[in-house]
């Protein structure tokens, strides 16, 4: 058995002054730091999916509102089926801001590597249109 140098030139644990293994380190680094961002696309793509499940919902909750009104329009007092159909149409107007400020925030936390995100804006105008034709029905609503 050889007696090894002690004077500090010796590599630190985990490391080596084999050229090979440094370069199989830095490859593993590469391919780790190639699959966070093929997760972080993931996660923005899964983002753009949740959006438009909840703006479905927001859309079903309007829809079952109208619905509501429409088949008890005849109920005692008239005011009441419109102020149950108001309530689903306010959930849905509710749920179209809650999804855009959620879909907003992981935009900005995510940097987008391969994947091509919705922009905000476009985002912002599907919850502010939406949120403005259920409010006109709901405007409408009352007014017949």
């Amino acid at each position: 058995m050889t007696e090894r140098d002690t004077t500090g030139d010796e590599p630190r644990k985990g490391e080596s002054d084999d050229p090979d293994t440094n370069g199989l380190a830095q490859d593993r680094t590469d391919w780790a730091e190639e699959r966070t961002d093929w997760a972080e696309d993931r996660t923005i793509m899964a983002n753009e999916r949740t959006y438009a499940g909840w703006m479905r919902t927001g859309l079903a909750a309007v829809g079952i509102g109208i619905g509501f009104n429409a088949l008890f329009s005849r109920l005692e007092p008239a005011w009441l089926p419109k102020a149950l159909a108001s309530c689903f149409i306010a959930v849905g107007v509710l749920i179209f801001w809650l999804a855009r400020g959620k879909s907003a925030a992981v935009l900005r936390r995510m940097s987008a590597h391969r994947a091509k995100p919705v922009p905000a804006i476009q985002i912002n105008l599907i919850a502010i249109l939406l949120s403005l034709a259920s409010l006109g029905l709901l405007g409408g609503l009352w007014l017949m």
